[in-house]
């Protein structure tokens, strides 16, 4: 049994769901609130194992959660409903059906006539952005100091704000799950302090800036080891407890017995890879000597390996209703018979982690496939067992979404449910490194928070990626490491269309900040994946080399969709590697490896636009700065070449992609991509 999880930061006007974590379907449990705002009348429906805390006045909560053998208290942290973030996903549709308006096609996550990223739920831009100019954005760290605690926050004001930084507050929350004395704890502004002695074992602190609308939350972790006798190691003396110096980002020295950690921070070995998708029924179906799809893919690793991916997302692996994609499941513990074993899946994962690779499991948690048996059984028969597993509407048939014939949302309201898939997510969690979360918008916040709990409980370098479209900033309080940037993505293939200007590329990356994603969040970039045309085939071939350029110099994760690095031309046909353009082989590798061997085009370095004039509107400029060195980066979307004049910015014309020099008459020359060191 677990408590119900983290403190929740929200709105009056928003709406959160609230259910035992680890639960056992066949306990009571009962939920109350406490404590509450003077004004509030709010009250739970004490019956109810899951149950929708929705505020009606600003304030503090404390709700109750009586378990079979204990009693949780949860604190709620509420704002004013004017504080309401735009696109906040506690007032959207995060796990609640009602989507209907969109179509698509089942395998597809990507509601048709979005563009550009900036409209939807969860885009946060636009008219409606409360607060002056937006949410602003806060970092914790926590230092151990003399045998006290020091939580220091770093806020910000959002970019389009006017207020100054010095008038940001900040508002901690001490995790309720933890052993602290409340009267030891004191803030002072940006700074929350508590003794050593004041703690158990764990120490979580929570804290959100405040405009006139509120930031995504920040966490820093403050832990001591055990010691033999299965206590916790203590500070003794002053002089001990003067050494006892800890900080977040593992500067400085730290004491052994007490580690300080950031755990929004995505992992470390993710901050730096190349991704891969793989379509399982599709990228080795030439591959003729293999007993089965998996053994057929592992002939592939040496090639992979030479590219230098070192992360690979398979699309799903499970039992399924036969729709190529996968998506539709059947059998959440099962591997797909047409694929091999679960056996044959785990020696696949063995022989990419031999090579040096990362494999993450695409996890599906909103719907069955309507051939699952469990809906079978349920499907127009109240009287079954597994009826209030799934979403009904009123003429009978199941929730679902765009429109989607051969899936059925299921109820998370149902402890069923959830322990259904709590376990498939610990079993294939041991598997694997990490997890692509499909249609992460349509499942409950915090059933994503404590999903995250359990694996990083037992790794905390497993890795959580969203597929949220539009992003969402909340997704990274607590439930996602990595997000899907929609946005890049949509403006991309708008710039190779030729319908907006390069620079709109720039837009979109400082978009994250001002939709309120704090600066440590992490984002996938990509192109194309199973979904959508291809790249090249909407835009074009100079395009698509430009647009490969943009993957590996801008700030991010880059995605490659096999087939992709060779000019693929077919969304899921089988790979036409007799037919693989040399040239964008040779483009993708070295890209790869000038990411590889340049800190300033990964996660620590630093993106800032420059004064820039070019021939055409089709090329852009920027700068990524490291402490290792600062680099130019020049995208070109036009056929030919053109030039690009960057003022007194003093380079270095030699591009380390292509090891020439690039120097011309006014600027430099680009063809697709270049990047040169600042001198």
């Amino acid at each position: 049994m677990q408590h119900p999880g983290p403190p929740q930061f929200m709105s009056v006007g928003e709406s959160v769901q609230l259910a035992p974590r680890d639960p056992n379907p066949d306990a009571d449990y009962s939920w109350r609130v406490r404590s509450a705002p003077v004004a509030s009348s709010l009250e739970l429906d004490e019956d109810t194992a899951v149950v929708q805390f929705t505020p009606d006045a600003a304030g503090r909560y404390v709700v109750e959660l009586d378990a079979p053998d204990v009693t949780y208290t949860l604190t709620v942290r509420v704002f004013p409903g004017s504080y309401l973030p735009a696109g906040s996903v506690r007032s959207g549709a995060s796990g609640m059906s009602g989507m209907s308006g969109y179509s698509g096609q089942s395998g597809s996550a990507r509601p048709t006539g979005f563009s550009g990223g900036a409209s939807g739920s969860g885009s946060g831009t636009g008219d409606a952005q409360r607060g002056r100019g937006g949410r602003p954005r806060i970092r914790l760290d926590a230092t151990v100091e003399d045998g006290v605690v020091v939580v220091r926050a770093d806020p910000h004001p959002n970019p389009e704000s006017d207020t100054d930084r010095d008038d940001l507050v900040v508002e901690f929350v001490v995790d309720d799950r933890d052993e602290v004395d409340d009267a030891a704890v004191e803030t002072d502004g940006w700074e929350l302090r508590v003794p050593l002695s004041a703690i158990g074992d764990r120490l979580r602190v929570h804290a959100v800036a405040l405009d006139e609308t509120y930031s995504v939350p920040d966490t820093v972790t403050v832990e001591r080891e055990a010691i033999a006798d299965g206590g916790v190691a203590e500070a003794e003396t002053d002089a001990v407890q003067a050494d006892v110096t800890g900080h977040a980002d593992g500067s400085g020295a730290q004491e052994a017995s007490v580690s300080v950690s950031r755990p929004n921070d995505p992992p470390q070995w993710a901050q730096a890879v190349t991704l891969y998708e793989i379509y399982v029924r599709g990228y080795a179906s030439d591959v003729e000597d293999a007993d089965n799809t998996f053994e057929a893919l592992e002939t592939r690793l040496d090639y992979l390996e030479s590219l230098g991916v070192d992360c690979l997302w398979l699309t799903p692996v499970l039992e399924n209703d036969h729709a190529p994609h996968g998506y539709n499941i059947v059998d959440f513990y099962d591997v797909a018979e047409d694929l091999g074993t679960r056996e044959d899946y785990e020696r696949f994962v063995e022989a990419a982690h031999d090579r040096g690779m990362k494999v993450l499991f695409d996890l599906v948690l909103n719907h069955s496939a309507r051939a699952h048996p469990f809906f079978e059984d349920a499907y127009k028969n109240p009287d079954s067992e597994y009826y209030d597993w799934y979403e009904w509407r009123e003429d009978g048939e199941p929730g679902t979404y765009f429109d989607w014939e051969y899936i059925a949302n299921f109820d998370h309201r149902n402890l069923d449910v959830r322990r259904y898939l709590l376990d498939a997510v610990d079993m294939w969690a041991e598997v694997v490194d990490g997890f692509r979360c499909d249609m992460a918008w349509a499942v409950p916040d915090t059933f994503w928070q404590e999903i995250r709990d359990r694996v990083k409980a037992k790794d905390p370098e497993f890795l959580l990626l969203d597929e949220t479209i539009p992003y969402i900033a909340d997704f990274h309080e607590g439930m996602f490491d990595m997000h899907f940037d929609t946005t890049l993505y949509f403006t991309l293939r708008q710039v190779g269309r030729g319908d907006e200007p390069a620079e709109r590329i720039l837009d979109a990356i400082e978009q994250r900040t001002q939709v309120g994603f704090p600066d440590h969040a992490s984002f996938m970039l990509y192109l194309e994946n199973h979904d959508e045309t291809r790249y090249v085939v909407e835009c074009g071939e100079d395009e698509a080399l430009a647009a490969a350029g943009a993957l590996f110099t801008l700030p991010g994760v880059p995605m490659i969709y096999g087939g992709q690095e060779i000019g693929q031309r077919g969304r899921r046909d089988a790979l036409a590697w007799d037919h693989a353009s040399d040239d964008v082989h040779e483009h993708y590798e070295r890209l790869i490896e000038v990411r590889d061997e340049t800190p300033a085009l990964r996660y620590d370095g630093t993106f800032r636009r420059i004064d820039y004039e070019a021939d055409s509107d089709r090329a852009v400029a920027f700068v990524r700065d490291h402490d290792d060195g600062s680099y130019l980066c020049v995208l070109n979307f036009a056929p030919g070449a053109t030039t690009v004049d960057v003022g007194d910015l003093d380079v270095d014309a030699t591009d380390v992609v292509s090891g020439e020099s690039v120097a011309a008459e006014g600027g430099v020359r680009v063809d697709d991509v270049v990047v040169c060191p600042l001198a």
